[in-house]
Formats: structure tokens, sequence, C-alpha cells
């Protein structure tokens, strides 16, 4: 209740603030000619149409902070200037002087404390509500007393001589004492200047904050800091500067907002960075034009042309060299010697091509370190080797970003705290979109060449395992057969001359002899390469999976499926085998369909319309094989998120050219693959693998 109740107050304090200021504007622009102001527009303007305002805003979104409250109170007080100073003018061009005289004890109230208020308090307690430290408390006593004794000076204001006004008429003073008339100048003039010195105290109260602040702190001041650095700037540039002064103290309370509520404090240096740019340009280039007209006007005088063309082409000449040495300085001085994006981009690029994946990495995480001037990055390659490389230390809840490559999630960047060095939360962002997808390509190259090195471990497993299968299923069993088998043709010649019924029951065991061989070699022909292939060709074999089971999957071939290396063959059939197991056991689509498209190399993708990928899956065996089978060919298998829902599996494989030999075919018998180029020979583990989908839920 008490809450509302305070929004409340301070949603009236910015109703009054905006309807007081627009009332007073409107009563001076309608007073006679004599009596309206040289110039109506004042800073007290900007004051009372937005700080109130946002004031109460900031009070809707956090009602104890107190620098909203100080907010109102100041822009309702610099509203009263506005109404106490137009109804002043207004009471005296109808002759009630004195009236006016008392209304301008009113005015000059709200106009000193509302400077007491805004140009003094409000830095010191910006941007937290507090003051810095308890030292500052003088500060703000002194600027108490000063404003306190301005006020009573000027309500204390002997009668003014008429000539120093052009009013049509002196206002009295009703509390005139007469006796500072000698001095009342030398007081004023004092006081202001007192005044000076404690706005720009509380000026410099968050320059020092801002030095020994966090880089999130410093964010935060960043904003007022540079509202009343400009607002200072203009107050002691005196009354010349009325309209950029005008326009400049309505932004005071933007940027307050922006620091007391932490919105998404980017862009702050991006400001600095073009106004320091801007700023230097202007006063060079203007130098250099003005330099160049003045000389071209001594040597060649009476030709204005001529001095003009000169000047334009010596400004021009000088523009963008002089922008490039300006914006470097600028971003050197915030962000350090490290801190261009293109640059560390480049210096990426140059240490990746020395180095293989591994040391890559390493300076990746580097370059992203000294970029962001961080204590620490790290890189979590998903299934890679290293699967983890940091620099330095980047504590217990770092900020972490996802790697995706072509759309697969590959490992994540992780980002320690801010170093002391920088506030630009902006240029972090810009360092960040511009190397992420340099670290996504190296975590990659890393998970590739652990997957290759894996397929090649893998390759000698299987080859020698396979060997090792194939030495004890023909010694054991097919050779042991064929030797009973032999025996057995000896007995039953033996036995046709005495026995002929026992040499025919020999002669039947015999026959089942053969046929136990015959499965047996079957078996071993099968394990080297699904009959299926010989038999209906690639294109019929996926065909015939495709219509195992439910849901059944729409299979398109596109271009000529026939032809293809046998390991190809194999590969391809093995990774559309896994993937429509997968899609059967865990996706719960209705719709599947397979691709098989041959140009200039063979692209095989399976899409379901299923529930997807879940976000926290990790690599089974099944998906790990796909990848590797796809390696080992020298294509790629990709797994990730279908556009309109579901996954999508897509594997490539090169193709030789035509004036290329073909690749040897290694599941030949006997033959030993090329490492690791060559196709691998397909491992006895294929119709396990097949058969054993990917235990993990999400694929």
């Amino acid at each position: 209740m008490n809450e509302r109740r305070g929004q409340a107050v301070a949603a009236v304090m910015a109703v009054a603030s905006v309807a007081l200021t627009a009332i007073g504007l409107l009563v001076q622009l309608r007073l006679p000619p004599d009596w309206q102001p040289g110039f109506p527009v004042s800073p007290d303007l900007g004051v009372g149409l937005a700080f109130a305002p946002v004031g109460a805003f900031l009070v809707a979104q956090r009602p104890r902070l107190s620098l909203a409250w100080l907010m109102c109170a100041g822009g309702l007080l610099g509203a009263g200037n506005v109404i106490g100073g137009a109804l002043l003018l207004h009471t005296a061009s109808r002759g009630d002087l004195d009236v006016a005289g008392v209304l301008r004890w009113l005015e000059v109230t709200c106009w000193a404390v509302a400077g007491l208020l805004l140009a003094i308090v409000l830095p010191l307690y910006s941007p937290t509500g507090r003051l810095p430290s308890r030292r500052w408390r003088p500060v703000v006593v002194a600027g108490v007393l000063a404003t306190l004794a301005e006020i009573v000076v000027i309500v204390a204001r002997p009668t003014p001589d008429p000539a120093r006004y052009r009013l049509p008429a002196v206002i009295p003073n009703p509390l005139a004492i007469e006796a500072l008339a000698p001095y009342y100048d030398q007081v004023v003039s004092a006081l202001a200047y007192a005044i000076a010195v404690c706005v720009v105290a509380a000026l410099l109260s968050l320059v020092l904050r801002l030095r020994g602040a966090d880089p999130v702190t410093r964010r935060q001041i960043a904003w007022p800091l540079i509202a009343f650095a400009g607002y200072v700037v203009f107050y002691l540039s005196g009354p010349s500067m009325v309209v950029p002064a005008s326009a400049w103290t309505a932004a005071i309370p933007i940027a307050i907002l922006f620091s007391a509520l932490r919105y998404r404090l980017y862009g702050i240096d991006t400001v600095i960075s073009r106004t320091f740019v801007a700023a230097g340009l202007l006063a060079v280039v203007g130098g250099v034009y003005f330099g160049a007209s003045g000389l071209a006007g001594l040597l060649a005088s009476g030709y204005h042309q001529v001095a003009g063309v000169a000047a334009a082409v010596l400004s021009g000449a000088f523009f963008q060299p002089l922008r490039g040495a300006l914006q470097r300085a600028i971003d050197r001085m915030l962000y350090g010697p490290v801190g261009d994006p293109a640059v560390l981009a480049d210096r990426l690029t140059q240490e990746v091509r020395l180095a293989g994946p591994a040391d890559a990495l390493a300076s990746v995480v580097a370059v992203v370190r000294d970029g962001l001037a961080v204590g620490g990055a790290a890189v979590e390659v998903t299934g890679g080797r290293p699967g983890y490389v940091a620099r330095g230390d980047v504590g217990g809840s770092p900020r972490k970003i996802a790697l995706v490559w072509h759309g697969e999630p590959v490992g994540r960047l992780l980002i320690g705290e801010p170093g002391p060095r920088r506030f630009a939360a902006a240029h972090d962002e810009r360092v960040i979109a511009t190397l992420l997808p340099h670290v996504a390509d190296v975590a990659h190259a890393v998970r590739m060449a652990s997957d290759l090195q894996r397929s090649r471990e893998r390759i000698l497993a299987a080859r020698e395992e396979e060997r090792r299968r194939l030495r004890r299923d023909l010694h054991d069993g097919l050779g042991q057969t064929l030797s009973a088998m032999a025996m057995t043709v000896n007995m039953a010649r033996y036995s046709l001359t005495r026995s002929r019924s026992t040499a025919d029951e020999l002669l039947r065991d015999l026959h089942a002899g053969m046929d136990a061989v015959t499965g047996d070699i079957r078996r071993l022909v099968y394990g080297l390469r699904p009959p299926a292939l010989d038999d209906l060709g690639l294109a019929g074999a996926v065909r015939a999976l495709a219509e195992e089971a439910p849901p059944p999957a729409e299979v398109v071939v596109e271009g000529e499926a026939s032809g293809l290396p046998a390991a190809v063959e194999v590969a391809a059939y093995r990774i559309v085998q896994e993937a429509l197991t997968n899609v059967r056991r865990h996706a719960r689509a209705e719709r599947v369909s397979v691709t098989l498209s041959r140009d200039a190399e063979l692209r095989v993708t399976v899409t379901d319309d299923g529930i997807g990928l879940p976000e926290d899956r990790r690599a089974g065996v099944g998906t790990s094989s796909m990848r590797e089978r796809a390696a080992e060919l020298g294509g790629s298998c990709v797994i990730a998120a279908a556009p309109g829902g579901g996954t999508t599996v897509e594997a490539r494989f090169p193709l030789a050219s035509p004036g290329e030999p073909p690749a040897p075919d290694d599941s030949a018998a006997g033959s030993t693959p090329a490492i690791p180029t060559g196709p691998a020979p397909d491992s006895p583990t294929d119709s396990a693998t097949s058969a054993s989908p990917d235990p993990a839920p999400g694929r």
C-alpha cells in the first residue's frame, strides 16, 4: 500500500510539473511585447518537462530509490521556477509591482533549490542512491549553505538600478536591504562561484567512482557521468549556450534512467567514441580549412574561388587519415591495444593457420580472453580431444555461449568475469559476434580431428578383430568341419565294398556337414557386406529398410544410385539404417523421408517430423558411428533440427571425378585399408550397431 501511495504521489508530481511548465511557457508567450523575456527557452524548461516524469517512472520501477524522488522534486521545483517567473512578469505587466516582488521570492527559491538538488545532490548520489563515502558529506553541506545564502541574499536584494534592466518598470523588493547595495554584486558572484565549485566536485565524485568501480558499475556510471559533464560544460559556458543547454538538460534524466535500471547498458562506448571522433574531426578539419583558406587568400589575393578550392582539397585530404587515427586512438583508450574486433579476427586467423586443431584451440581461447579483457576464457568441445581448453580462471559462474557449426552444436564458450580495464559492454558483444564463428570452426575442427583419430583406432581395432574372428571361424569352425568331412569321405570309401548301407549313411552325414559349411560361409559373407546391396542395389536396399516397420519412409532417389564404390554403399546403407532405427525408437514421428542424391558427391538425407533433438542431448554410440562412417570416407555427417520441426540427418560422401581412379574396395577379403583416406572394411559390429541404436533418449 505504501508503495502504491508513493507511486501515486510521484505521478501527481510528474503531471503537475509538466502542466506548470506548459502553463508558464504559454503565459510568457502571451505577455505584452515590452514584458516578454529576450528568449523564452531556458534549461528550466527541460527540467520541468523531463525530470519529474522520468522520476515518476523510476518510482514505479524502484519505489525506494532516492534518486527517483530527487528527480521528481527537482523537476517540480524547476516547473515552479518557470511558472513563478511567468506569473511575476504577468503580474508586473498589469501594474501589480508589489505582488510581483513577492512572486519573485517564490521564483528564486524554486530556482535555487532545484539547482541544488539536480546539479549537486543528484550527481553525488548517482547511480546507487548513496554517497560514494562519508568524505563527500561536506560537499552536500557546502552546497546547501551556499544555496541558502544565495536565496537570502537575492531575497534581500536592494533596489536595482533601472538602467541595468530592459523592463518597462523596476519590480520593487519588499524586503530590500539597501545597505547591501555596495557589496551585492560581489557577494552574489562569490556565492555563484562556491556553487560552481560544488557542481564540479559532484561531477568529480562520479569520475572517482568510475576509476575504482567494477566493470558493471562502470557501465552504470558512464551514462550519468557523460550527461552531467555535458551540462557542466554548458553551465560554465554562459548564456550564449542556452539552447544546447536546454536540450542537454532534458537528456540527463534519460541517462539516469538507463543507469538506475541497468537496462542493457550497451552502447555508451559507441557514444563516447563517435563523440570524440566527431569533435576531433570538426576541430582539426575546420582548422585546416580556415588555415588553408586564409593562406591561399594571402598567396592568391583576389582569387577567392582558388582559396576555397584549395581549402576544400586540403581538408578532404586530411579527413580520412585523421578519422582513422582518431578512431584508433579512442579505441585504444576505451578497449586497450587489442580491442579492435577486426584486428582480433586477423590475429586469430594467422595463429590458426600455423597450428593444428588442438594448438589452434588454445590460441583461440587466448585471443578471446585478450579481446574481452576477462579473467579467464575456456572452450568445451563436445566429443573432442582435448575436450576442455582454458586460459585463466573462468570462475564459478561463467557466461556460457553455445558454439554451433552449420546448425550442429559442437561445444560451448565460457567467459569469466570482466577485468578491471574496461566498461564497454557493447564492444564485448561486437568482439563475441566477430570471434564466435571462428571459435565454432576451430571447435568443429578439433571435433573432426578427434573423430578421425577415433575412427583410425576403431578401424585398426575392427580390422584386427575381424581377422581374429575370421581365423577363429575358419580354424575352429570351418577348418574342423572340413577335416571331419575329409575323414567321413575316407570312411565312406572303405565302406563301399563292405557295407553299402554304412557308406550311404556316411554320405548323408557328409551332405549335412556340407550344408553346415555352406551356412558358415554365408554367415561370413553376410558379415562382410549386407547382401541386400548386391541383390537390390543401394536404392532398393534403402527402400527395403524404409518398409520394414512403421512409420513407413518415403524414399526419393535423385541421380544414378548405381556404380558407387562398395565402401560408400555400405556406409550410406548403415547410416540410413541407424537413422531410421533412431526415428522409430525415439522420434514419435508420423512422416519420414529418405533422399539419395548423386552429382559430384553422394548426399544421404533422412528427415522426420518428430519431437526433435533435446537441448541437453549427448552423442551416443549410434550418432558417433554415423559421423565416423562418413569421416572414414572423407565425408561428413550432420545431425540437426529440421526447419519445420523434427530432425535431419545429412551425410555427404565425396565421389571420384571422371579423371580419377575409383576408390579401392576394401571390403574384399585380404585387403588392407589406407588410413585415413581409404575406405574402411566393414566392421563385424555393423550388424550390432544397426540392431542397437544410440541408447541416448535424444539420439
